[in-house]
């Protein structure tokens, strides 16, 4: 599993690795939910952090509407860092892409390496956010929302209900942020 006080160590080993092949109009590909069912099917849970069968961390959205804290997270996190280039939401602005579609598209660990390392595209650059704190050790929230985004699972704008903040969520991001 992978927990955000490891996603340092786990982008210091992606570092040095090539930026891997992307398809440039991802964002603009549809997402059909049954092509991505299995990487956000729950599988298992480990205190408020769910997780598909590949240990792939993963949304959950109540009937009520109430999502998982990473989920809430994630548009925090995303809001903050995030959408100044890719626009509100996911949903791609006049000067970066969309997204929310290219998290599901990419999948997990390309999704990760990119962030991690950066990439260019012809004339679109993105930057690395390998060393950034306020980046990495939230990479797993982003991730979640941006793929419940893509699935339509939540809404635009900021989740009205969220789970509490589990023991093991704030301690791991204790560890991560020092």
């Amino acid at each position: 599993m992978m927990r955000p006080a490891s996603n340092l160590v786990f982008a210091a080993a992606l570092a040095s690795l090539p930026i891997a092949a992307f398809a440039s109009n991802w964002d603009d590909q549809p997402v059909d939910p049954a092509d991505f069912e299995d990487q956000v099917v729950i599988s298992y849970d480990e205190d408020g952090r769910y997780y598909t069968e590949d240990d792939i961390p993963t949304y959950n959205i109540a009937e009520d509407g109430t999502v998982d804290w990473l989920t809430f997270n994630g548009f925090r996190r995303y809001h903050a860092e995030c959408h100044v280039c890719h626009g509100p939401d996911g949903e791609g602005s006049t000067y970066a892409p969309k997204i929310k579609n290219s998290a599901l598209h990419m999948g997990y660990y390309d999704f990760f390496d990119v962030v991690v390392n950066g990439r260019k595209n012809g004339n679109s650059v993105m930057p690395h956010f390998g060393e950034n704190q306020n980046v990495m050790c939230y990479l797993d929230d982003i991730y979640v929302y941006l793929a419940a985004r893509g699935m339509e699972a939540v809404p635009r704008g900021r989740p009205a209900k969220k789970e509490k903040k589990s023991d093991l969520i704030r301690e791991a991001e204790d560890a991560c942020m020092g």
